[in-house]
């Protein structure tokens, strides 16, 4: 249910009830998503981020005033509290220019490799190993299949960020010394987050990150995505 709701909030936000290109900023997206959360009850425990990529511009620009316009790829990350325990979702949304009715095949793409990269994630976990087992196996495994992959998941629970292994972190893809040499345990969530770049043949060869992050439950014996997964981008009429 609560992984559900931060689904539909992303939903919502990623449409034309709340964006229209030319005017809206990522920043007007952001305090929607925030006031929802307010709306609806929750408590948020970190501010909805919402960043945008373009053809020409880089995703390291962090520039949160930027006007969204028609061709950009949307990216958000969005998490609260309800109930004793917390989300965490990243998603992506692209912005269809007139005519469209798909996002350009690279960045489809990418989102394809996103995916890939989770289910080498999943495939890598396994009882007993430690979080930097389970990130060198993965990330062996998705550079060999020609993937340009990160990993930083963390587990979730009472807290955003709970205890229990750390698997990769931003700047430490080599393994977390102490955090990352904490035990997998069966029946424990975490935020299944990562990245992938691509370059994007549309956009001049121009590389984009695809970042992912889902709510997922390990079983013990396999990795269950709460609510599902995105396998396909939201799109901006």
């Amino acid at each position: 249910m609560l992984v559900e709701l931060t689904h539909a909030i992303i939903q919502e936000a990623f449409s034309s009830k709340v964006i229209t290109a030319g005017v809206t900023t990522v920043d007007d997206v952001q305090w929607w998503m925030r006031q929802k959360m307010l709306d609806l009850g929750v408590e948020m425990w970190f501010p909805a981020t919402v960043d945008r990529q373009g053809h020409g511009d880089s995703y390291e620009d962090n520039e949160r005033t930027r006007v969204i316009h028609r061709g950009d790829m949307l990216h958000c990350d969005v998490g609260f509290y309800y109930l004793g325990m917390a989300t965490d979702v990243q998603q992506n949304a692209y912005v269809l220019k007139q005519g469209e009715t798909l996002a350009p095949k690279g960045l489809r793409d990418a989102l394809v490799d996103a995916n890939k990269l989770q289910d080498f994630h999943a495939s890598a976990m396994k009882n007993g190993r430690t979080g930097n087992e389970i990130l060198k196996e993965a990330l062996d495994n998705a550079w060999a299949d020609g993937l340009k992959p990160s990993l930083y998941t963390h587990p979730l629970g009472v807290h955003g960020h709970a205890a229990g292994p750390t698997i990769g972190l931003w700047d430490q893809q080599g393994g977390v010394p102490g955090r990352g040499d904490y035990l997998l345990y069966p029946d424990t969530c975490y935020a299944i987050e990562l990245n992938a770049k691509k370059e994007i043949p549309e956009w001049d060869n121009q590389e984009v990150r695809m970042s992912l992050e889902q709510d997922a439950w390990w079983t013990g014996e396999k990795l269950v995505f709460m609510a599902g997964r995105q396998k396909k981008l939201h799109l901006v009429s």
